[in-house]
């Protein structure tokens, strides 16, 4: 008896821990901009965004539309390398929406000498060409 209970907390254990391959992707994709971020790299940063006018960016200034005004506000509000700080991000929900949807809800933070910040994000991940993309962003 104590056997089978161990052998189905075992299966239990492994799916609960287990992630489709889609999910690693999401998650890959959101380690790319943690580390495009903290090296300084925007553009960099802004290669997991949909390169695309409908890009939605939701802030604290409302609604902004396409992946070049996302990059343009991203510089303004962080000039320098002392303004982005280290970015770390705790995923709290990922779940899929269809074959091609994801939605992502998370914690970011950022440390920094001047301060820190941090915020919540969620996000919209559409799969375009074999790859997730971010087409939806709002982050408070």
């Amino acid at each position: 008896m104590k056997i089978a209970c161990f052998g189905i907390l075992m299966v239990l254990s492994f799916t609960a821990w287990s992630q489709s391959k889609d999910e690693a992707e999401i998650k890959a994709v959101l380690n790319k901009q943690t580390e495009s971020w903290n090296k300084g790299d925007l553009e960099g940063f802004m290669t997991t965004y949909w390169h695309h006018d409908s890009l939605m960016f939701i802030g604290k200034n409302g609604i902004k539309w396409g992946w070049q005004t996302a990059l343009d506000n991203y510089k303004k509000s962080y000039p320098d390398t002392v303004a982005m700080g280290k970015l770390f991000f705790t995923i709290i929900v990922v779940k899929k929406l269809s074959p091609q949807y994801f939605y992502v809800v998370g914690k970011w933070y950022l440390k920094r000498t001047i301060g820190d910040l941090a915020g919540h994000y969620d996000l919209v991940f559409r799969k375009i060409k074999g790859h997730w993309i971010i087409i939806a962003d709002h982050s408070s």
